[in-house]
């Protein structure tokens, strides 16, 4: 099972993105836990996944939860701006299994 977090500003605009996500996981047989939330709860979050994408407007947060995940052993990475923005669930999903190492 791959826990895939997404933090964003609110938590609300990557939730689209997650069903997207989900729907391709389940087409290509993958077992994935994957949810969002909004950055002041990603920091809790963290403890329950395998890797953080946060999304392209929190950017200029990366070194901050860099130093968490680092801490917490977690890869980490920014969402595409161009997969965030056409909601591409499979582009987004791959670069997650890539972080975490499938």
């Amino acid at each position: 099972m791959k826990r895939i977090l997404l933090a964003c500003s609110s938590g609300m605009s990557t939730s689209l993105l997650v069903s997207k996500m989900e729907e391709v996981a389940k087409n290509k047989g993958i077992e994935a836990k994957i949810w969002a939330v909004a950055q002041d709860q990603a920091q809790k979050e963290m403890d329950k996944a395998d890797v953080l994408l946060i999304g392209p407007q929190m950017r200029f947060l990366k070194k901050k939860f860099e130093a968490l995940a680092k801490e917490k052993g977690i890869p980490l990475d920014v969402i595409d701006p161009v997969a965030y923005g056409r909601i591409d669930g499979e582009a987004v999903l791959n670069k997650a299994l890539e972080l975490i190492g499938k």
